[in-house]
């Protein structure tokens, strides 16, 4: 038997990749450690009641004593999903990013090297490489993080490597593109668009809104994940990405359609702060191996606004919780002059 610990496994890609094992797998066993932050959710793992495959533990990766209760349980493979990820949020308080994306790593890894572990892969991210004007990054590109989050998801996804490099603990860094599906908090633009445009509500796009992003179903990440595990070599980075470069307002349009909504929801609102402009992953490499994104974009996107169409109990009360005062803090504002321009 198998024993995956993933932690951030009540998040948005950590519970999809908890499934996604479970569903793939008979004979595994998951330990399931989060924090349970805002954007950790047991309403996410909801189906999953009574698998005695799945052991939850609710527990901080910062946190020394919650991390070796987790791998008291039987660990040989380590996913490291935790962190904290939403870039508005890190620019106006970048201290518990680094504090989970940082010494958080530096806590599950320091656990692995004792216990010596078959398999530790660290979830990075393409922003770490900063805005890339023409081409696309690869595995080798230089890391220009250019705001508090990506810089400390850089920190963790180096220190993992250091791991390695110094003291041969297995392990692998994965750097996925912009990732969309069922379960992602509606914080997140194409689960914040989606949701709003159900309610009518207006749609606060970012500048010009030609921000150019690749896309990638959470499935097709957590089918790669499972890949690199299984085909990947220790000391290795591998990007994931869904090779579905889109404009911003190109993803609005779609989204709209869907919901037979009309453009006059879209409302432009000021830019953020260190805007990247685009990103753009090159994933050779993977292809090389065997590996390639399965979900084209426009069916995953009409696939995942008819789930949020569909689980309205899922998102509603959120939606009405502690994101609502988030929602009106960092957008009401910046909406409201928007009307007066």
């Amino acid at each position: 038997m198998k024993r995956y610990l993933v932690t951030g496994g009540a998040g948005f890609i950590g519970s999809n990749f908890v499934h996604y094992i479970l569903k793939k797998y008979r004979d595994v066993q998951v330990v399931n450690l989060d924090k349970l932050t805002y954007a950790g959710n047991l309403d996410n793992l909801k189906d999953l009641k009574g698998d005695k495959r799945h052991i939850f533990i609710k527990g901080d990766i910062a946190c020394e004593r919650d991390v070796m209760k987790a791998y008291a349980k039987g660990v040989d493979i380590v996913v490291n999903f935790a962190a904290e990820t939403h870039v508005d949020r890190s620019i106006g308080d970048p201290s518990d990013f680094i504090k989970t994306d940082v010494q958080g790593v530096y806590c599950l890894i320091e656990e692995a090297k004792r216990l010596g572990i078959e398999k530790f892969v660290q979830i990075s991210t393409d922003e770490v490489y900063g805005s890339i004007a023409k081409g696309s990054a690869s595995e080798e590109s230089p890391l220009l993080p250019s705001n508090p989050y990506s810089a400390s998801k850089a920190g963790g996804d180096r220190l993992a490597y250091s791991y390695w490099a110094t003291y041969k603990v297995p392990v692998i860094v994965t750097r996925a593109s912009n990732n969309y599906g069922p379960y992602q908090y509606p914080e997140k633009f194409i689960s914040l668009f989606v949701t709003n445009a159900i309610e009518d509500q207006q749609l606060p796009l970012y500048g010009d809104g030609k921000n150019v992003r690749d896309w990638l179903y959470v499935m097709d990440h957590c089918d790669a994940i499972d890949f690199v595990i299984g085909n990947g070599k220790d000391g290795e980075t591998y990007n994931i990405g869904g090779g579905n470069e889109k404009e911003n307002r190109e993803v609005v349009d779609i989204i709209l359609d869907a919901l037979g909504k009309p453009r006059s929801l879209i409302r432009h609102i000021e830019d953020r702060l260190g805007h990247d402009r685009r990103y753009s992953l090159s994933i050779k490499k993977l292809r090389a191996m065997g590996w390639k994104p399965k979900m084209s974009f426009e069916k995953g996107l009409r696939e995942t606004v008819a789930w949020y169409r569909d689980n309205g109990w899922w998102w509603k009360k959120i939606k009405s919780g502690e994101f609502r005062d988030y929602y009106t803090k960092h957008y009401a504002k910046r909406l409201s002059e928007s009307k007066a321009r």
